[in-house]
């Protein structure tokens, strides 16, 4: 066995140290490459339909939550037969409902 040399310091002394790998350290490393494999999924994934293009996920959750709580406020006036009218009026594109008795 050779000989411990003095007087290193201690960057010296770990100098071509290599720690192995546990199997927490492994399940970890596996666990972060999912994730980010994931994350690459969701955001490459493709529009379903020309419709929806441009739309985000977060944008059509925004939308979904807009129109559930249109059709609760109907519900509560008591309205249950309706349809939407979708108009463009200049760069705003208005929902409008249309009852029908």
């Amino acid at each position: 066995m050779p000989r411990i040399p003095k007087n290193l310091s201690d960057k010296d002394m770990v100098r071509g140290f290599v720690e192995e790998e546990t199997l927490a350290d492994r399940f970890a490393r596996i666990e972060k490459e999912e994730k980010k494999e994931r994350k690459e999924e969701a955001a490459a994934e493709p529009p379903l339909n020309l419709a929806r293009a441009g739309f985000t996920p977060a944008l059509m959750d925004d939308l979904g939550r807009a129109l559930m709580q249109l059709k609760m406020e109907l519900f509560r006036e008591g309205v249950k037969n309706y349809t939407f009218k979708i108009t463009r009026q200049g760069e705003r594109i208005v929902l409008t409902p249309k009852y029908r008795n």
